[in-house]
């Protein structure tokens, strides 16, 4: 196991042993966040589903109020007709064909692609490029639309996609640890509250069962979930 170094000391010294409010553990997180770069900050959400049962899979999109803080760069494969909408919407990169050679060729430096549903054909030969990596996009998460500037400028105020992973956890990257600690929680708040909406008909008992707030590098925070599992 890996030493820690003393800043990591320090820190993990500051965090107690119990659960911390979203506004408190917002303000702990950027007290012991001590690497020498903007850190992510981010939500583990442990959920009572099993992930394997088609009826209790939790996958959703939410819009962080304060956006994540993270450049997103998205590609547009569109149609020409479609190119200039895409573009000034704010698309990093728009245009079809040479870009779907290009991730032929291993090409995928690029964040979020939108498309639109006469598309979608071509790109079911890139699922196993695309789909390892979260690129492939999906009507369910806003990313195949015929309303491409919409998604494009989504995306680019800080729409982000979640989804259950196999073992019932919901990671998500929220923000920075240079946001103020208001705007941490808020986009905390609000990815907590999608999720509590998403709820599964078939999941019984307490549905979020522990929340860990943490950044790059830092302990994790335990959040009380008291709050969302009484709604």
């Amino acid at each position: 196991m890996a030493r820690l170094t003393k800043k990591q000391k320090e820190a993990k010294l500051k965090v107690e042993d119990r659960t911390y409010t979203v506004a408190e553990a917002s303000a702990l997180i950027k007290d012991i966040t001590s690497v020498n770069f903007d850190a992510s900050v981010d939500l583990a959400v442990r959920l009572n589903v099993d992930p394997r049962k088609a009826n209790q899979m939790v996958r959703g999109v939410v819009t962080l109020p304060h956006g994540t803080g993270k450049d997103v760069k998205v590609l547009a494969l569109v149609t020409p007709d479609k190119e200039a909408e895409a573009t000034e919407a704010g698309a990093d990169y728009v245009g079809l064909d040479e870009y779907l050679d290009k991730i032929k060729g291993g090409w995928t430096d690029v964040d979020v692609i939108v498309t639109m549903p006469s598309v979608m054909g071509k790109l079911g030969p890139l699922g196993r490029i695309l789909g390892p990596r979260g690129l492939m996009p999906n009507p369910k998460t806003g990313t195949v639309t015929m309303d491409v500037a919409k998604a494009v400028s989504d995306v680019k105020a800080g729409k982000i996609d979640f989804k259950v992973d196999k073992t019932g956890i919901v990671h998500a990257a929220i923000g920075k640890a240079s946001f103020d600690a208001e705007k941490i929680a808020g986009n905390a708040r609000e990815l907590l509250t999608t999720l509590v909406k998403l709820k599964p008909q078939a999941a019984k008992g307490v549905y979020i069962k522990s929340i860990y707030m943490s950044s790059t590098m830092s302990p994790g925070v335990e959040v009380d979930t008291k709050r969302f599992t009484e709604q």
